[in-house]
């Protein structure tokens, strides 16, 4: 079973990569604007 993650802020430059970082690692990201 995957990690799950909530990014909030994830259209901004830190959430984008925080987002793209976890994804890479096998995390379910999901996200606020």
């Amino acid at each position: 079973m995957a990690k799950r993650a909530l990014i909030t802020g994830v259209t901004g430059q830190d959430g984008a990569y925080l987002s793209q970082f976890l994804l890479d690692k096998g995390y379910e990201v999901y996200g606020l604007l």
